[in-house]
């Protein structure tokens, strides 16, 4: 029997295992981890790959969009110095929200995203940047070629679902800030540093 190739005999690393896309940096690979039903907040388990449960939302506030990481990136000084007052990368892989016109409910899926902006997210003195993008193919988000194209609201909500994520309820002060946002041509400029980094720490 011939297997199709690619063929994985075991199931590949989502960060290690996966292209990162089939046109970087403007059309990128997408893993979701969170969807915009899910009240738990979904993290990939570094070790195994396997999706695991970080916490329970602290919150009411819900992601708008799919979230997700891109594989074979990773947040470390070329990333860093990027964003003003971030004194290194997060050591993750780069984080994507992706727009979709359709309800996608299920996390643990593989998408072809199309960059088009991002937001600067300093977290802890650490850039923690989220990369926005649009679901490829879809029939209404597709003609999407810069953020500035999207509707305010639905970026104002990314802000404040990250701004608000990991705030207890009560508390005031934390230690997130979000920049303006930039459009696609600063975001494909993250996310080829990040691939220098990610080359870099783990080897081309």
């Amino acid at each position: 029997m011939a297997f199709p190739k690619p063929f994985y005999r075991w199931r590949p690393h989502p960060w290690h295992g996966l292209d990162v896309g089939p046109k970087p940096p403007s059309v990128l690979h997408a893993y979701i981890e969170i969807t915009p039903f899910d009240t738990v907040k979904y993290e990939i388990d570094k070790s195994t790959g396997y999706l695991m449960v970080d916490r329970p939302a602290r919150t009411s506030s819900l992601p708008p969009t799919l979230y997700g990481l891109v594989p074979q990136t990773y947040c470390g000084p070329r990333t860093a110095a990027l964003m003003e007052g971030a004194e290194v990368g997060d050591g993750d892989p780069l984080d994507i929200c992706v727009v979709s016109e359709r309800p996608i409910s299920r996390a643990e899926v593989i998408l072809k995203a199309r960059v088009v902006g991002g937001l600067p997210m300093l977290d802890g003195g650490e850039a923690d940047d989220k990369i926005i993008a649009v679901l490829d193919n879809d029939y209404l988000w597709s003609e999407i070629s810069d953020v500035a194209e999207l509707p305010a609201a639905l970026v104002d909500r990314l802000r404040h679902y990250f701004l608000t994520y990991k705030l207890m309820p009560g508390e005031q002060e934390h230690e997130v800030t979000i920049g303006p946002t930039y459009g696609r041509e600063h975001a494909e400029k993250v996310i080829r540093a990040s691939i220098e980094d990610y080359e870099h720490e783990f080897g081309g």
